[in-house]
């Protein structure tokens, strides 16, 4: 917009001169904004003022784009988020996929590395890589990948709803590891919260409705359920710990982090799925599947690039709102989908979980 003043008044001398007659009646912009700005304002004076406001103009246009732009990343995370956790529960609800977690975990590697790697070209530039060495980011890696196997475990053998409300409990846990490992001090507002958070967890674990999955299996399935909904929670505040640790300890972003870990998490599945995994058939895996593992796959990669943007262009209440947001909306969506009855207590128990979070 200042350029298109500028060309119009343009610092040739020759232009700049007043033309010798005037028509009757009319005053040049000239002097009708010196006439504006006082008898005493110089004649250039009136070109920075519209420079001003062209800049205030454009600055504000400029936020309202990034707004804009922060708002789609937003809402595409929650909706990926969304899709992944319903999409990984239809995958693993199938006998072919129920027993290939490792495989699809790498899956899901292979996938972030390829498009970390595509975003990172010339091309688009949206990160620069920065390699570290395979050793130093070992242990990051095999956390990272017990955090993905036991939450696709949890979900395979909780319903949605507990899976989720149980990914409440990594609020307390990273408080935890902090002020038992580091020293780090929390607030008393913020331990009296926790409180009905795990007592609210706590009821629906026990008053949940058994998952229709458990019909075919034995009664233990609920405690298998809660067991490894627990270790998932456990791990994954180690990761998240951790995750902070390496960016402040490296100085590099989590573009830059995730590139290196992905591929040497993927290496580390494949080297002991022999052992673990049983193969999938995928003969017998039908249409539907194989499109809800797409579907996964692109949220995945929706959800990385997208929590990129969100750290870095939302301060810490916009991301937390946007966390409440997605944990409601996948619970009632997971009591929608189950089609079972919700008992008044399990019901209870959400809210009062949810509640302790927006506190």
């Amino acid at each position: 917009m200042a350029g298109s003043r500028e060309s119009n008044f343009p610092e040739s001398e020759d232009n700049m001169e007043e033309p010798a007659e005037k028509m009757d009646g009319i005053e040049d912009d000239h002097s009708a904004t010196s006439t504006l700005l006082g008898s005493d304002t110089e004649p250039g004076a009136h070109l920075d003022l519209e420079k001003s406001n062209a800049q205030i103009s454009a600055s504000q246009g400029t936020n309202d784009s990034n707004r804009i732009h922060l708002t789609a990343w937003m809402v595409a995370n929650t909706l990926a988020t969304i899709g992944i956790v319903f999409a990984n529960k239809a995958i693993f609800s199938t006998p072919t996929f129920r027993h290939s977690q490792l495989s699809f975990a790498s899956f899901h590697f292979l996938v972030t590395f390829l498009t970390l790697h595509i975003l990172s070209r010339p091309s688009i530039a949206l990160f620069t890589t920065q390699h570290i060495r395979i050793m130093t980011m070992v242990p990051l890696a095999i956390a990272m990948c017990l955090n993905v196997v036991l939450m696709n475990l949890s979900l395979t053998y909780s319903s949605i709803t507990f899976y989720q409300i149980a990914r409440i409990l990594l609020t307390p846990a990273v408080a935890a590891i902090n002020f038992f490992f580091y020293r780090m001090k929390i607030p008393r507002a913020a331990v009296l919260s926790l409180v009905p958070m795990c007592f609210g967890v706590g009821m629906i674990s026990y008053y949940e409705p058994k998952p229709a999955a458990a019909e075919a299996v034995t009664g233990s399935i609920d405690a298998i359920g809660v067991s490894l909904a627990l270790a998932g929670v456990a791990v994954s505040a180690i990761y998240m710990v951790w995750i902070a640790s390496y960016q402040r300890k490296l100085e590099i972003n989590s573009f830059q982090l995730l590139y290196n870990q992905a591929p040497i998490g993927g290496v580390l599945l494949l080297a002991v799925m022999p052992w673990i995994d049983s193969v999938p058939s995928f003969d017998s895996t039908t249409s539907s599947i194989w499109a809800m593992i797409a579907l996964s796959a692109a949220c995945a990669v929706i959800i990385n690039i997208s929590q990129f943007f969100i750290i870095a262009g939302a301060g810490p209440v916009s991301s937390t709102v946007a966390g409440h947001v997605k944990t409601c909306a996948i619970v009632i969506l997971g009591w929608v989908a189950s089609g079972q009855r919700v008992t008044d207590r399990s019901m209870f128990g959400v809210l009062l979980a949810i509640a302790s979070i927006i506190m």
